[in-house]
């Protein structure tokens, strides 16, 4: 294995959404990843016959932590791993004898990543919840989506993004930390820390009295008319981002109206003549049209591509950022790096063995051989 992370075992006490998906992005940069999966399995939304890919490039047994003896030996795994990943509710690791404090006891280097929505302790910290309730909480629902209602962003901004890419940068940084003390902590992975982290540029123009509470009001949420969707000929869209003047000018000249009589650009007051004026003109070309019109004009004007049309687009495939691994379009590994790039994730496992079988040293479940086979058989041009 070649990724940075080699060497680096984590075990992952299975759950769905942001602990997967952050067990996944760990296993993407090479570590050795353990999945510990209930007998009966999780939940699943995948048809039956296909496999959660989320799930990629690590083992998977099965144990049931109220057993005794399985108990005992995912705390025998827990003592061998560098990273634990879990998504209870707070307090239930503790009620089942794995929380911090029991892992410590045995395992004081271990760093322990907990995932949850609303975080370890607050008034709301025992309740249920999903993406787009903490999204609703920090005031980032509310901002996107026209003026009507507010639009679910799919689970990118809550799940992924505040939730499962902070708890690898707290992975990390605990990582790096115990590299000069010795010691394990305690990483509190929280949603609506995340989200309310990913939203400090609002925050900063909100402060600085340049953002309105009011949505498709504002620079970047589709409010200016320069930075938004527009509808083609053939009722497909072309993404519009034209902030800087001079991408706003090549904007200008690549829509035949530069020499047409305008509002300024910032003029809020002409925004809707702007948008008006776009969008007739946008309306009379194809999607397509426009992005031949506009390719290479710096106008920062893209298709907006459907995920099918994204695996066809030059640009990501001269990348192979979406590559296809055991039969199934997916996403490469991210980011890449120069000297430690990781191979091709492996498929997600197949079966989940029972934990009496599991070893950090005994890969029989997904072996190197096997991973280094199905990366030469599946990565294709990875540009890395």
């Amino acid at each position: 294995m070649t990724g940075p992370l080699t060497g680096v075992r984590v075990l992952e006490l299975g759950g769905i959404g942001p602990g997967p998906h952050a067990a996944m992005l760990l296993g993407d940069l090479g570590a050795d990843v353990l999945r510990v999966e209930r007998p009966t399995g999780g939940l699943d939304v995948h048809p039956p016959g296909t496999y959660d890919q989320l799930l990629r490039g690590r083992r998977a047994v099965a144990a049931d932590l109220k057993d005794p003896a399985d108990l005992a030996r995912v705390r025998e795994l827990a003592d061998g791993a560098d990273v634990l990943v879990e998504g209870f509710r707070p307090g239930v690791a503790e009620r089942l004898r794995i929380g911090p404090s029991d892992c410590h006891a045995t395992n004081p280097g271990l760093v322990y990543a907990r995932m949850t929505g609303w975080g370890q302790d607050g008034p709301l910290a025992a309740e249920a919840g999903h993406d787009i309730n903490y999204l609703a909480l920090t005031g980032v629902l509310h901002a996107i989506g026209p003026p009507e209602t507010p639009v679910a962003p799919l689970n990118l901004v809550g799940d992924f993004g505040g939730g499962s890419a902070y708890l690898v940068i707290g992975v990390l940084a605990a990582l790096l930390e115990r590299a000069h003390s010795g010691r394990g902590q305690i990483v509190d992975g929280a949603i609506v820390d995340g989200v309310s982290s990913l939203a400090q540029v609002v925050w900063s123009l909100r402060g600085a009295g340049g953002w309105s509470d009011e949505r498709a009001d504002n620079l970047i949420d589709g409010g200016a008319p320069f930075y938004g969707t527009y509808v083609c000929a053939d009722g497909r869209h072309i993404a519009v981002a034209a902030l800087e003047p001079r991408f706003y000018a090549a904007l200008l000249r690549g829509l035949g109206l530069a020499d047409a009589e305008l509002p300024d650009q910032l003029d809020r007051v002409g925004w809707p003549v702007l948008r008006d004026r776009f969008a007739a003109v946008v309306s009379t070309r194809t999607r397509d049209e426009w992005a031949s019109r506009f390719t290479g004009t710096d106008a920062c004007v893209t298709p907006v591509l459907t995920f099918g049309e994204a695996t066809r687009h030059p640009h990501l495939v001269a990348r192979g950022t979406l590559p296809t691994l055991d039969g199934v379009v997916q996403a490469a590994p991210a980011p890449r790096f120069s000297r430690t790039s990781p191979p091709a994730p492996a498929p997600p496992p197949r079966i989940s063995r029972p934990v009496a079988r599991a070893g950090w040293d005994n890969q029989e479940e997904t072996s190197s051989a096997q991973r280094r086979d199905h990366s030469a058989r599946t990565a294709g041009p990875q540009g890395r």
